[in-house]
């Protein structure tokens, strides 16, 4: 990640795009690059899901849109000092809290009465 961050932040300062990344230009463009990358699947229901993953053109296109949004959020951390690697940690674990296996495995979540015991 560190690597990714680093080659990023020199790819913008060799254009003078700094001056561009504030965090509110960049969470925008991390919602319209994912906008971007869920029109691929707007009308497809699951078996369009299937069809982006399988057909190579496709799924090329889909590759592009998720690298655009997950550029978007480097250079969001980077703007910001986020460490993107503590903050999924930190949500990992606080979810894995939430979310006990031996209590959610194979459901969509926890029943209201679930999660009030867990809180």
């Amino acid at each position: 990640m560190s690597e990714l961050r680093t080659r990023l932040h020199a790819f913008t300062a060799a254009r003078d795009w700094g001056q561009f990344h504030t965090p509110r230009s960049l969470a925008i463009s991390i919602a319209i690059e994912a906008a971007e990358l869920l029109e691929h699947y707007q009308w497809d229901g699951h078996d369009g899901a299937r069809r982006v993953r399988d057909e190579g053109q496709v799924s090329a296109e889909v590759a592009a849109e998720l690298a655009d949004v997950m550029i978007y959020c480097l250079h969001f951390a980077n703007a910001t000092g986020l460490d993107v690697s503590d903050a999924i940690r930190a949500k990992l674990e606080r979810n894995e809290s939430r979310f006990p296996a031996a209590q959610i495995q194979g459901k969509l979540t926890l029943d209201a009465s679930e999660e009030e015991s867990d809180a």
